[in-house]
Formats: structure tokens, sequence, C-alpha cells
């Protein structure tokens, strides 16, 4: 029997491979276990790490896309070696069940070997050809050659509710990683040390195919001056952001403000709507109101495509839908969300929106401290239409029953949603016709439009779109999750009549 392997987190930086202790410390805030002194980030250590990556961008962009490849299938291998160590740590700072966390860490390390696959077959290069024609009239063609090339260091922000599968080595870090962009990592305050161990292993990975030390650096958390100095350091030439409105339209704005403005890829909020149609309300109204009970419970609603908006008509067959929701989650146990801090900001968001004109409270549980327990309100669509406010993501356990009256009730809603990640019809053959009017609304709103499912559970694939208009996100062109992440650090470059020995190696080959 192997034993299990036991790391415990010195609370340290690694900058361009080298682990750097500061002298002010924050303690981190575990669910159990003992508390890790923490080193706190400085802008002075943000533009070390940066001036590092801005120093191997052009070396680590050269490098033959097989490298990089397994460059990301190491960084998989060495999170793997570190299995249990990683678990511990990880339950330990976020109260997370093992399942989740071995589900996630499995995601985490799935998705890099995804992007090794993309590399290698290199079709996310969207390479073109225009051959030249001396002879055209009345002026020859040139020939043009054109190719997707790195836009340089990337920052990246971890994320509080994925320690793993959006954090340190996520999704972020491995697109930028395999377009050729060194990333300087934010850590988070919520899981330092699983960030630490998470670290050490990008830093064995680029060791030991001996990489510029300069291609990975992480910061840990500390005040929010490291964050600006993140996204204002000259060197950094893309952000990307998984996180609250308020502190991600914050960052947006000064990466706008830079004397060389860049772009921010923020995923921001959402309340993902599902929308319940006529027949299938009657057709299926247990099994709906179940399943989004569950949805919206998942993981204490600490997702970001948590279902927090239900459109169900008025009437029997609503009301049964909203019974079976109800019944589901008063029977649902007060579960641990990742920090004291989010568990408050959940109460209050709660408490704000069944505070407001014309809302119903249908269920409210007290819970501790770190807790949260579900939370139910109900109101009628002409309400939501009247009031923004009600629009606004509640980060939790808490959904928003809206009550239409008839099909052009579900129609108004859908044109009055901002920008979401998600957007669900829940409908039998019956509801087509209602669909029908609903989807070119809603394709214009979300990101992914979901038929008769839930949208907790993102699938890490090749057609995922995991994105939305704002305030979903700052830039709807593009995915955080899936292989098409990837283009959000690159930039297109066209050669005109080039050498063949001076064209990109990927553009020799028929050159």
């Amino acid at each position: 029997m192997t034993a299990k392997t036991t790391i415990e987190p010195t609370g340290r930086h690694l900058i361009a491979g080298e682990w750097v202790a500061t002298g002010q410390t924050f303690e981190s805030c575990p669910v159990s276990g003992p508390a890790i002194h923490v080193c706190r980030g400085t802008p002075e250590l943000v533009a070390r790490a940066a001036r590092a990556a801005g120093a191997a961008f052009p070396a680590f962009a050269a490098a033959p896309r097989r490298t990089r490849a397994r460059l990301l299938e190491a960084i998989a291998d060495a999170i793997e070696a570190r299995a249990d160590a990683i678990t511990e740590i990880c339950m330990r700072e976020t109260g997370l069940p093992e399942p989740r966390v071995v589900g996630e860490r499995g995601r985490t390390t799935g998705q890099l070997r995804l992007f090794a696959q993309v590399l290698r077959s290199g079709d996310y290069l969207d390479r073109r050809h225009d051959p030249a024609d001396p002879a055209r009239q009345p002026l020859p063609k040139p020939d043009l050659r054109m190719i997707q090339r790195p836009l340089g260091p990337v920052a990246v922000f971890g994320a509080s509710n994925f320690p793993l599968a959006f954090s340190v080595a996520g999704g972020d870090t491995a697109s930028a990683l395999a377009a050729g962009c060194p990333v300087v990592v934010k850590g988070h305050e919520a899981h330092p040390g699983t960030g630490e161990v998470v670290a050490g292993a990008i830093a064995e990975a680029v060791e030991s195919l001996g990489l510029p030390a300069g291609t990975f650096s992480l910061v840990q958390g500390g005040g929010i001056d490291v964050g600006q100095a993140l996204v204002r350091d000259p060197h950094i030439a893309a952000v990307g952001f998984t996180g609250s409105l308020r502190a991600g339209r914050a960052l947006f704005d000064l990466c706008a403000a830079r004397p060389d403005p860049i772009p921010f890829f923020g995923e921001l909020g959402s309340v993902n709507p599902v929308f319940v149609l006529p027949g299938a309300a009657r057709a299926r109204a247990r099994e709906i109101g179940e399943g989004w009970a569950a949805s919206l419970t998942l993981g204490a609603g600490q997702f970001c495509t948590n279902p927090g908006l239900l459109v169900v008509e008025a009437g029997a067959a609503g009301d049964a839908v909203v019974a079976a929701a109800r019944a589901m989650l008063e029977a649902a146990p007060r579960q641990v969300m990742l920090t004291p801090a989010m568990a408050e900001a959940y109460r209050a968001g709660r408490d704000r929106i069944a505070g407001l004109p014309g809302v119903r409270t249908i269920l409210r549980c007290e819970c501790g401290p770190r807790e949260a327990a579900p939370a139910l309100a109900e109101t009628e669509a002409e309400r939501f239409l009247s009031d923004p406010a009600l629009a606004e993501e509640v980060f939790g356990p808490f959904g928003l029953i809206l009550r239409v009256r008839d099909r052009e009730g579900f129609e108004a809603v859908a044109a009055a949603l901002q920008g979401q990640l998600t957007a669900t019809l829940q409908i039998v053959p019956d509801d087509h016709d209602l669909a029908a009017r609903l989807v070119p609304v809603l394709e214009r709103k979300a990101g992914r439009l979901i038929a008769n499912g839930f949208p907790t559970g993102v699938e890490v694939s090749p057609a995922m779109v995991h994105g939305g208009p704002w305030p979903a996100t700052t830039a709807p062109g593009h995915t955080s999750v899936g292989t098409l992440a990837i283009r959000r650090w690159l930039r297109p470059v066209c050669y005109q009549d080039m050498p063949a020995d001076l064209l990109p190696e990927d553009l020799r080959a028929d050159a």
C-alpha cells in the first residue's frame, strides 16, 4: 500500500522559479486544521514577476507546439503526483467534500491534456494562405500568409469558487500557456495553500523542460494594490479574471485606462434563468422543480452557472413546480461556504432581494456564520421588469421565482434580461411554438442555451461556450471553457511576401 503524499504549504510566493518570502503576512481561514501564515503580495513582487514573464516571452512564444504540449502534460502529471496532498489541503481550506475536490482536480488535469491535443493538431492557428499572382491586372497580387500569434504575458486571477479548475493551473492558465504566453497568477486568499502546491507542480514541469523560469509565477493575495499593479504592469498583455461584477469592473476599467489598453477577459455575474414553459410544467412539474432545486444548491450555490431565476406561469401547473422545488429545498442540508465573507454576502443578498417591494419570501432558513441554507422568494414578472435590482446575482443557494401571466410574459422577461452565461428552456413538443419565439431572443442574451437540463455542470470540450454578453463577461465573443478559450491569448498576424526562413515555424511547411 502506497503512503499518502503530505505537503505542508509555507505561504510563500513563486517568482520565476524561486520561492520568495515577504515580511508582512496574513492568516488563511481554513474550515479545519491550522491556519497558514501567508506572505502578503506586494506591487514590487508583481513587478518582478511581470518583468520575468516579459523576458521569458520571446523564447516561450517561439517554442515548438510539441514542447508546449509536453509542458501542459508535465503539469498534469505533476498535479497527479501531488493528488493526495492537493485533496487534503483543498478540503481543509475550502470545506469542499472529497468527491468534489477529486472531480475538480480531474477536470484541471483533463483540460491541460485537452489543450495539449489542441496544440499538436495546430487547428487553433487558423492558418490561411492567399498565393501570389504576379500576372494579375491592374496590379500584381502579393503572397499573403496569416497565422495566430501569442499576445504576450498574461495575468490570471485565481477564482474563489474553483480552487483548482479556475485558479492557479485552471483553464485561463492552461489556455494561455498553450498559446505561448507566460503567466503571472494572483492567488486567491481563500485557498493559498492549494495554490502554492499547484504552483510547485507547474514550476517542476517548467524546469523539467528547460523553459525560461519566468514562464510562470504565483504572487499570493494581499490588498487591492496587488491586483491593480498586475493589470497596470507594462509587461502584461492581457488579463483573465473570474469573480464579482464589482471587482471585475474595476479591473476592466484599469485595463482600459492604461496608456496601452489591454484586453480584459472577465467572467463577472449571471443569474442563469430557467424558463418552464406551460406544457412542460403540466407534464413534468415535480421533475423540473426537484431538478432546479438540486442545481440551485449544488456546491452551496457557489457556481457561476447557478440557476438563480425560475420563470413559470401562474396557475396550478406552476404551483406544482414551485411546491416540488420548495419541498426539496426544505430538506436540503446547510452547507459550508468557501469563506465567512462569502457566507455573509450571501445572507445580505438574500435579505436585500427579499426586502424589495412585491417580493414574497417562500423559504428562509437560519444558518451559521460560514454556512448557507437555501432560500426562495417569489414575485410577478411585472415587478421584475420594473425593478432592475431583482436581476442582480446572489451568490449562493438563493432562488427567485418569476410568475408570468401568459406566453407574452415569457417573451417580456427574456427581452428584459441582461447578459447571461446560460439560459434554459424546459419544454415538451407542445411548447415548441413558444420556444421558437424565445430562442432568437435568448441567443442574444446568453452564451449557452440548454433544453430540458440545468446549467450547472460545464463540459470541457471543443463546442463549449462559457461566456456571454455583459455583465456575464466583458468579452462576449470568447469563452473561458473549452478549446476556443485559447483564442483569447492570440492575435492574427499577416506576412506579406515574407521569405520562408523568416516566417514562424508553423507557416514554413508549405512556403
